[in-house]
């Protein structure tokens, strides 16, 4: 077994399956519980996931500062227990108030943990290996979020379309994913040393990141702002002509090819400069924005949603490692936490935006974001060495 594969960078995988599991398996019918079930108007399905993901976004902040100043553990415990009993709240709900409630419970907990779970991850890790860890954890993740949509599309058939059975069983690996936490080993006196050759620490200012990282979470940042929920590009998907059977099924084959790609991604930026897989990763981000933007045949979607997945493998993991490799050892949690706030809230803003602008069929807010997304591309590509490389 490899020496970077630490029992607790499977563990943790392990959890981050059975979570991505439960939330997927809820994610496509979450839309028609609360329109068709619970009677909500449509407005309230944006109204619901934008709340969810303002609150996510707050919170990854105050994770990751948290996961500097305490043990990481009861923190990633307590994050995957409130997605937990989020779940819960979404299953029993009988208003959508209630709902809303559950998904910002959710999204509180996916908060606290994100960063926390992240600078674990790190902890006692081979330098050289930042990229096949995080590659590796979101592979493992992803492949949660193939599992659930792929469970809740056979179980919605078998439970003749009843979507109230269906949450309750969502709710089962939610609670696994709590308990799993429980084998996760923590060791704080984890030395700098472990994160980085000792030639490369330096001595920084208490609280302060440094100034290159800044930078570059402010230009992710920036690309945040034209990078949508996925729910508007399978919204266009339905748009196109697929059904709903059609459409989960079109998001399964993009989260196989994000989940079949992550490893791969993620060990190859420990070999090449990471801007440049990142850059990559934008480049399918334009090919699948532009593509669905111009598209005109429902099929097409099926080739564009795995471009998409190439975009996400790319840079999530890529972009962690990225983040790791820049952060100081005893601010691991701190700038994960800054790096995934941001670029959540940012998403946020690009949801609001783009929902604002969804005229018709979306092709508009689409063909700009991709335009845009190529733009950053090059940009990386060309300039983005200069952040690429951890501190001397």
């Amino acid at each position: 077994m490899p020496r970077w594969l630490t029992p607790n960078v499977r563990v943790l995988s392990g959890v981050s399956l059975l979570q991505d599991a439960a939330s997927e398996l809820l994610y496509p019918v979450l839309p028609i519980f609360l329109t068709v079930t619970l009677g909500a108007p449509a407005a309230v399905v944006g109204a619901v996931e934008g709340a969810a993901e303002g609150v996510a976004a707050a919170t990854k902040l105050l994770g990751g500062r948290l996961a500097d100043r305490r043990a990481t553990r009861p923190l990633i415990a307590a994050g995957y227990g409130l997605a937990a009993v989020g779940k819960v709240l979404i299953a029993v709900a009988t208003s959508w108030p209630m709902v809303l409630a559950g998904r910002c419970v959710d999204r509180i907990g996916k908060g606290i943990r994100g960063a926390p779970r992240d600078a674990l991850l790190m902890a006692g890790a081979d330098p050289e290996a930042r990229g096949r860890i995080f590659g590796f954890h979101r592979a493992a993740d992803t492949a949660g979020a193939v599992v659930g949509p792929a469970l809740g599309l056979a179980l919605y058939e078998l439970l003749g379309h009843r979507l109230r059975p269906l949450l309750l069983v969502a709710v089962v690996p939610a609670v696994l994913s709590v308990l799993l936490v429980a084998t996760v080993r923590e060791d704080r006196a984890t030395t700098s040393a472990s994160l980085r050759p000792a030639a490369a620490v330096t001595v920084l200012a208490p609280g302060r990141l440094p100034a290159d990282l800044r930078r570059l979470v402010l230009v992710l940042a920036v690309f945040g702002l034209v990078d949508f929920p996925d729910a508007l590009l399978l919204l266009r998907a339905h748009d196109l002509g697929l059904s709903t059977g059609g459409v989960i099924g079109a998001y399964i084959v993009y989260n196989a090819v994000y989940a079949v790609a992550a490893y791969p991604a993620g060990a190859l930026s420990d070999r090449l400069p990471r801007h440049r897989i990142f850059a990559l990763g934008l480049a399918f981000f334009a090919l699948g924005y532009l593509g669905l933007g111009l598209a005109d045949r429902p099929w097409l979607v099926f080739v564009l949603l795995p471009l998409y997945g190439g975009f996400a493998a790319c840079t999530d993991g890529v972009g962690k490692a990225w983040i790791a490799g820049l952060a100081p050892p005893d601010r691991q949690g701190g700038a994960q936490g800054l790096y995934q706030a941001l670029s959540g809230g940012a998403v946020l803003v690009a949801g609001v935006w783009a929902g604002l602008a969804w005229q018709g069929d979306g092709r508009i807010p689409l063909l700009v974001a991709g335009g845009v997304g190529a733009v950053i591309a090059v940009v990386l590509a060309t300039v983005g060495g200069r952040w690429d490389r951890v501190p001397a």
